[in-house]
């Protein structure tokens, strides 16, 4: 069984062509998220699986626009470590404890 790690190059593999892509998050064992390139919409994000991926270790044409896709949404929660709630906010790493009434 291959794992595949963020920003691997890899292929996509499909019924009539192989596409150059990025891996941005693979959540499980049966499920990877890549970045390839669209004729249509420029780069875009896709859900498939890990059999459907090969390696790759050359770069291609559309890598850079794959990775500035996936720069530009790593701020609205994609890639990077995966924290709790509360984990962007510093000074507060757990709750506060309960209050008395001031008796």
């Amino acid at each position: 069984m291959r794992s595949f790690h963020e920003g691997q190059l890899v292929t996509l593999v499909g019924d009539d062509e192989a596409l150059e892509a990025i891996v941005v998050h693979a959540p499980s064992l049966v499920k990877v998220e890549v970045a390839v390139p669209d004729l249509g919409h420029g780069p875009v994000f896709r859900t498939v699986h890990p059999k459907l991926l090969r390696e790759r270790s050359e770069a291609g044409e559309h890598d850079d626009a794959l990775r500035r896709l996936i720069r530009r949404t790593a701020s609205a929660g994609r890639g990077g470590p995966r924290g709790g709630a509360g984990a962007a906010r510093r000074g507060h790493s757990h709750p506060s404890g309960h209050r008395t009434t001031g008796k």
